[in-house]
């Protein structure tokens, strides 16, 4: 297993985003892994990507966890699985957010909330792959705040949606539906989780999953499916109760997620 710990904070429109350098730490050593590599980050977007790119392709055999940061980190480690594994690669993107605005869409400018859209190939210059990923092969979980641009494309192009109240039956079958043998990305921004719960987050939405909640689903994608990369994004510590919950979470998040 190999972990990347990628710090970049420039891609968030929070206004606290610079806690996320540390939230990026935080998680690495959180994860027991055999290879850690620590991408040094630039104000440049496109520079660091072009590092996280290289850092991901460097990575050993066995899963990758990908530790930042924003959620724009995830660019290139989706990107290099998409490359790797074709139309096999199914995205679950566990997120309160749905990070498909494009930079005429979005409110904030930011590319965290542009990153996944960027994915399809609809994004800034220098940050979209080549390897574009077809959003009939994402799924959305948990998301909930979702702005007017980004529900009229999911509704256009029928992404899958599953609310905070679905089974994680109900999210493998929408896996399944895509590809019965699908390799699954698990990318999950911790905002997914609900703020009265968990509160280290730099866009917090009302109504969002519990850490048990979230750890059954994830066991759900994990035990019927290859979970070839896993995200763990946006971490802003500012409490320990998060930090202590955060370090069983994450322990057992891994654990599942490998066992393949």
């Amino acid at each position: 297993m190999t972990v990347v710990e990628v710090p970049q904070w420039r891609g968030s429109g929070a206004r606290t985003a610079e806690r996320l350098r540390e939230g990026a730490r935080l998680l690495a050593d959180m994860v027991h892994a055999d290879r850690r590599v620590r991408v040094e980050v630039d104000d440049d977007l496109v520079l660091t990507a072009s590092r996280v790119r290289e850092a991901v392709a460097l990575a050993a055999d066995g899963l990758v966890v990908t530790t930042g940061g924003d959620c724009g980190v995830e660019l290139e480690p989706v990107a290099a699985a998409r490359k790797r594994h074709g139309d096999r690669l199914v995205v679950v993107w566990f997120d309160a957010h749905g990070d498909l605005n494009t930079p005429d869409s979005s409110p904030s400018g930011a590319f965290h909330g542009m990153v996944l859209r960027a994915l399809t190939g609809d994004g800034p210059a220098g940050l979209v792959p080549g390897d574009r990923l077809d959003p009939g092969r994402i799924v959305l979980a948990g998301v909930r705040d979702l702005d007017p641009a980004e529900l009229a494309f999911v509704e256009d192009r029928m992404i899958r949606r599953l609310t905070v109240a679905d089974s994680g039956a109900a999210l493998a079958e929408a896996i399944a539906e895509i590809h019965d043998e699908a390799a699954v990305y698990v990318h999950i921004d911790f905002d997914v989780l609900d703020p009265e719960i968990f509160a280290s987050v730099g866009s917090p939405a009302p109504g969002g999953l519990r850490p048990d909640g979230l750890l059954s689903l994830v066991s759900a994608v994990a035990e019927r499916f290859e979970v070839v990369g896993l995200g763990l994004m946006e971490y802003e510590p500012s409490r320990e109760e998060d930090q202590a919950t955060l370090s069983g979470l994450v322990k057992d998040l891994v654990e599942v997620c490998a066992r393949r």
